[in-house]
Formats: C-alpha cells, structure tokens, sequence
C-alpha cells in the first residue's frame, strides 16, 4: 500500500485530478483479466466519463450479521 500512496501523490502532483480511484480485483469473477497482483491507479476529474458501477444488491441486515461474523472468525483464524 506504500507504493500506491506514492503512486498516487505522484498522480495527484502530475496530473491535478479532483480525485484518484484505486481498483484492484482477484479471480475472473472479480474481474480480473492479468492472473498476477496488481492495482490500478486511476487519475478521475469530474464528467470523465469513468464508471465503474454494478447493481446495488442490499442482501438485509440478518445477511450482513452472518457475513459480520464470518469475516470475524476468519480474522481470529488468520491472527
């Protein structure tokens, strides 16, 4: 994440934008398309025409509860 930082402070420097996005996906069903890491760091102005936009999908507060609490348990396994 440091090297995106610097990245990015060099995009804002170089390019003034209104903004930066920061998109990274794994799988091909996260969108991914270059099987390796890597992260893009997009310079955004206002009206650039960019989207990156899916349907909203509110899977409800007992759903969100249990993905709370699956993500916790896998945190305390990983720690």
């Amino acid at each position: 994440m440091q090297t995106a930082q610097r990245v990015a402070a060099a995009a804002e420097a170089a390019f003034a934008p209104d903004g930066i996005t920061l998109f990274q996906a794994n799988g091909a069903a996260g969108g991914q398309t270059v099987f390796h890491f890597h992260l893009h760091v997009l310079p955004r102005h206002t009206g650039d025409g960019v989207a990156l936009a899916w349907p909203r999908k509110e899977p409800g507060a007992q759903a969100l509860q249990t993905y709370a609490a699956q993500l916790q348990a896998a945190l305390q396994a990983t720690a």
